[in-house]
Parts: C-alpha cells; sequence; structure tokens
C-alpha cells in the first residue's frame, strides 16, 4: 500500500492541476505519436476550460484523444511542434489559420527544450539553414558553413508521463517514451508527473532513474490505462510449405 502522505502525491489530475493553470498559459506535454502521453492530465486540462494555450509537444496527438481533445475545443492557440502527422484537426486548423504553428526540426525542437531545462539560451545549429527555418532568426558562418541561432524553451507548467516513479518524484520511463518526457520535466517552472506504477522511496535503483526528483513538484498516478495505437499495420500470414525436402 503506497503513502499518500507525500507532499507531492495527489489523489487524481484534477488535484494535481489545480491552482497552477491560467489563460494564456505556455505549457509543455510529453509523448511521441500516442507513446508516453499523460493521457489523464490532458483530460484534466480539457474539463478545467482553461483557452489561449500555447503548446509544446512533438505532435497534437490523434483526432479525439491527447492533445487532440484541446484542439477540438479549441482551448489551443499555438502549437510549437515538428510533427503534424494523422491529425486531421490539427492540419485543418492549421491550413485555414484558425491555429498558429510554429514548425521545428524534429532535433531541434528536442535540443531547444533540452537548452532550456539546462538554462542555456541558445545554440548554433546547420539544422534549417538556407531554408525557410532560418527566416528571421540570427545566423553566422563558422568556416565556410551556415549555423542559424535556436533559442531554448521553457514553459510555465510541464505534463510528463513516467512508467514508474517514487513518491518524491523519481521517474524511469520506457522506450519511446524517452524522447520528449526527460527533458520536458526539467524544462518546466512546474513540472507535474502522471505515472503507471507508484512505490516508495528507496524502491527504485539509483541507476535506473531519469528524471531525478527535484525537477518534479506534482505526481498523479492514472492507472490503469488502455494501449492506444495510432496507425494498426498488418501484413498477411506466411504460407508455410511443409513438404518434406529430400
Amino acid at each position: 500500500m503506497i503513502s499518500t502522505s507525500s507532499r507531492k502525491v495527489y489523489p487524481d489530475a484534477v488535484e494535481a492541476l489545480r491552482g497552477i493553470l491560467t489563460d494564456g498559459m505556455t505549457l509543455m506535454c510529453g509523448g511521441f505519436g500516442v507513446c508516453g502521453v499523460p493521457d489523464r492530465l490532458i483530460a484534466a486540462l480539457y474539463d478545467s476550460g482553461v483557452r489561449n494555450l500555447t503548446v509544446i509537444s512533438n505532435n497534437a496527438g490523434t483526432d479525439g484523444a491527447g492533445l487532440g481533445m484541446l484542439l477540438k475545443s479549441r482551448q489551443i492557440r499555438k502549437m510549437v511542434s515538428s510533427y503534424v502527422g494523422d491529425n486531421k484537426e490539427f492540419e485543418r486548423q492549421y491550413l485555414v489559420g484558425e491555429l498558429e504553428l510554429e514548425f521545428n526540426p524534429q532535433g531541434t525542437l528536442a535540443e531547444r527544450i533540452r537548452a532550456g531545462g539546462a538554462g542555456i539560451y541558445g545554440f548554433f545549429t546547420k539544422t534549417g539553414a538556407g531554408t525557410v527555418v532560418a527566416d528571421g532568426k540570427e545566423q553566422r558562418v563558422v568556416n565556410g558553413e551556415t549555423f542559424v541561432l535556436e533559442t531554448g524553451l521553457v514553459a510555465d507548467v510541464s505534463l510528463v508521463k513516467a512508467w514508474k516513479a517514487d513518491t518524491e518524484g523519481n521517474l524511469i520511463y520506457r522506450k519511446t517514451a524517452r524522447n520528449f518526457n526527460p527533458n520536458m520535466a526539467t524544462a518546466g517552472r512546474i513540472t507535474v508527473a502522471e505515472v503507471e506504477d507508484l512505490v516508495e522511496p528507496g524502491s527504485l535503483h539509483p541507476d535506473q532513474i531519469h528524471t531525478p526528483g527535484i525537477y518534479v513538484q506534482r505526481i498523479v498516478n492514472g492507472s490503469p490505462y488502455q494501449k492506444l495505437i495510432e496507425k494498426r499495420t498488418v501484413r498477411k500470414r506466411l504460407e508455410i510449405d511443409h513438404a518434406v525436402v529430400p
């Protein structure tokens, strides 16, 4: 039985977000496709009615799931992303001018988040040089090559999803969920972690911890979960010839 006496543990997602949401705020939201997405916290955002959000996330979920819920309800004003993907509402709003979108190369987005969490103002990268990505940004030529200045990103609140955590906020992610969640956990002024398995301090091996608890202010256990599949692909079963070869 896990103790809920820790000051960081909240009984549900609504309570975990109470008092920290405001219209017009900037959010980071972890996830990659439908993997590592803080679905319970996003649902609580949806119910809160908070509006005019700037959301920093690799993508915007799928239609009707994840951040797709907030797009449909028109709670998001601007997305800072690298991938529109198969979210038709995201595509529609952007193409008709209802949604502001700041596109980033995927690696650049990840590094901007990491830089923000590390307190680094910006960095120069060759990615995007000579393209519209570089428009309006400072550029420098070094050894004959052009580099583009990209600034670090921070958020008022970061919402992350972890596989396992202890009540002090030490987090472990699984596989693809590590693409953006760990960096986002460091780049929010307040970080709220949604977890699948909550354990007592001392239960996690120190070498397995990806995000130290010092970065996490609030925790909620969101289990149980239903695994979503973004794009189901199948192939025909191979016909095996069982004839005996002499």
